[in-house]
């Protein structure tokens, strides 16, 4: 599993013009991706990890100060751009396979005791926050 993490102060994301995540204040905005091997294994350590990154304020983590985090799939992580112009998704788990997963990710961190807001998986999601730092970390399990 892949992730992409960003400190933020509020974070957002749409679907058709509605909210279906948001976090307010300080937290962590995460980018999920999936690959082929990834297991529900993977997305336990992807969560233990989320929940004790201290890259929020004063070197704490969502564990310190109870913040929440927005948890969005995104497979586009594992697109290959390094021949041609066009990026391949070959690498990527198909939502069959991934969306559990992201799933389970979610499932862990609030198991953990995190307040958790979603994407929403497969949806032409529009996200946007406030990176505060700005302060970004690429994350694999």
């Amino acid at each position: 599993m892949r992730a992409v993490v960003q400190r933020v102060n509020g974070a957002r994301v749409t679907v058709d013009g509605r909210t279906v995540g948001e976090v307010v204040g300080a937290g962590l905005c995460v980018l999920v991706g999936v690959t082929h091997e990834d297991t529900a294994e993977h997305a336990a350590r992807l969560a233990r990890k989320l929940w004790s990154l201290r890259i929020l304020e004063g070197e704490k983590s969502c564990s310190d100060l109870g913040a929440p985090l927005l948890v969005i799939s995104q497979f586009t992580l594992y697109g290959d751009a390094r021949k041609g112009r066009r990026p391949t998704w070959n690498a990527a788990a198909p939502g069959p396979v991934a969306e559990p997963l992201v799933d389970e990710v979610c499932a862990r961190l609030r198991e953990l005791g995190a307040e958790v807001a979603e994407g929403r998986f497969g949806a032409d999601m529009k996200v946007s926050l406030v990176n505060d730092g700005p302060f970004t970390v690429l994350l694999e399990v």
